[in-house]
């Protein structure tokens, strides 16, 4: 029986809290970016997911990401409730933790994935329409694409798709499920016409800063132990987010004469979500070439999505998310070298082949997220509608959904 190690469950665990810390995290940064009449609406859509999706991932959305394999596809319902996920390790995942401990942290990075999706229709969602989307996403979409990736007997994992810690799983899963939710959402009432510049400045940057603190549970947490691996995708996940923050920053001062600190946050973000599925399995110089790149790409991606493609994605998932998740599962496929992981060698380590399977196992999971996405918001927008009436939309889904303000400007006698 495989003995329980005291640091590298502790190190997990505090990993779990700081990946849990991403999701209000993330609800200031998209805050911060809305208007002022849709910022409760908006951070509490990011908090109640934080308790949906938890409750969810007990009952059954565990069972169907790591439980039993199932053909390859799904896993079986023999773990539902988590029978059978005590308190001893399970080798299968984690030899030296709790199996409970790698459960609870791989519930938070189910959490925040649907999270990031509210970006892409903030402003204008019925809250129980999200609710339900929510729910049905995590069990369909979410599960499914964490099995193929890091169960035993996923047919990605099992065809050597490297993912260090969610580039496919959470950033791409999320970033096309955004874009399928950008296209079938109506657009904002005034999109182009009003004024819909980001309301709070200081709310996008404390969320940045606090992604960018959770973001070293969420990669060096995936190394499931406290030593070499969790310390090298910790230093690459530092390196790849303050270049990109540099490299957006630099992109958006060439472009408009001023240094946005807009870009900057962005930037961070940006280079983050690319160097996840990378993060333990390149150097420190990888890990700087890919945040260089997370920053043209995203930032070229934001360009195209907003002056040419016209397409309401709120608060740009699909081009920081989705796009830089595409290159960082790439980026994988080429700077990947068993100098660092043993089970990562990519084309600058002689195996061009790696590079292959990551654009296989990328195209995959764009293709079933935005397909299988799209299918399960028109069903709910034939039943229950996906946006708000136009009067909703127009008073701020702040007073219109939750009956409530941000903020009080002036004193009630």
């Amino acid at each position: 029986m495989n003995e329980i190690n005291a640091g590298d469950t502790a190190w997990v665990l505090v990993s779990a809290a700081l990946v849990l810390l991403m999701t209000p995290a993330l609800g200031f940064f998209y805050g911060g970016f809305v208007r002022r009449k849709n910022t409760l609406s908006t951070i509490m859509q990011s908090f109640i997911i934080v308790g949906v999706v938890s409750v969810l991932w007990v009952l059954w959305g565990y069972t169907l990401a790591f439980g039993p394999d199932k053909g390859g596809i799904i896993g079986s319902l023999e773990w539902f409730g988590l029978k059978g996920v005590g308190l001893e390790p399970n080798a299968d995942y984690a030899a030296t933790i709790p199996h409970q401990a790698f459960m609870v942290f791989q519930m938070m990075f189910a959490v925040i994935t649907p999270a990031l999706i509210t970006g892409a229709f903030a402003e204008r969602v019925k809250f129980s329409t999200m609710l339900v989307f929510i729910v049905i996403w995590v069990t369909v979409v979410y599960a499914p694409v964490a099995h193929w990736v890091w169960a035993p007997g996923g047919w990605l994992r099992d065809m050597g798709a490297l993912d260090f810690a969610g580039g496919t799983v959470v950033h791409i899963n999320a970033g096309f499920a955004a874009l399928a939710a950008a296209l079938v959402f109506r657009k904002r009432l005034g999109l182009g016409q009003v004024n819909m510049e980001p309301h709070n400045v200081t709310y996008i940057v404390l969320g940045a800063s606090l992604l960018w603190f959770g973001w070293f549970g969420f990669n060096a947490g995936s190394a499931l132990g406290a030593g070499a691996l969790a310390t090298s995708a910790f230093i690459n996940t530092h390196v790849a987010a303050a270049m990109a923050a540099i490299t957006w920053m630099t992109l958006s001062w060439w472009q408009t004469g001023k240094a946005s600190v807009i870009g900057a946050a962005a930037g961070a973000v940006a280079g983050l979500v690319a160097i996840t599925p990378a993060s333990g399995f390149v150097t420190p110089m990888g890990a700087l070439i890919i945040g260089l790149g997370a920053g043209i790409f995203c930032f070229l991606a934001l360009q195209f999505r907003a002056r040419i493609w016209k397409v309401d994605d709120s608060l740009d998932v699909w081009a920081v998310h989705g796009m830089g998740g595409v290159w960082g599962a790439l980026a994988t496929g080429i700077f990947a070298t068993a100098a660092v992981n043993s089970l990562g060698k990519g084309l600058i380590d002689g195996n061009p082949g790696q590079l292959g399977t990551q654009a296989l196992a990328s195209v995959v999971v764009m293709a079933y997220s935005f397909f299988v996405s799209a299918i399960v918001l028109k069903a709910l927008d034939m039943t229950m509608g996906l946006a708000v009436k136009t009067e909703d939309e127009e008073v701020g889904l702040d007073i219109s959904q939750h009956g409530e303000s941000a903020y009080i400007l002036e004193q009630r006698s």
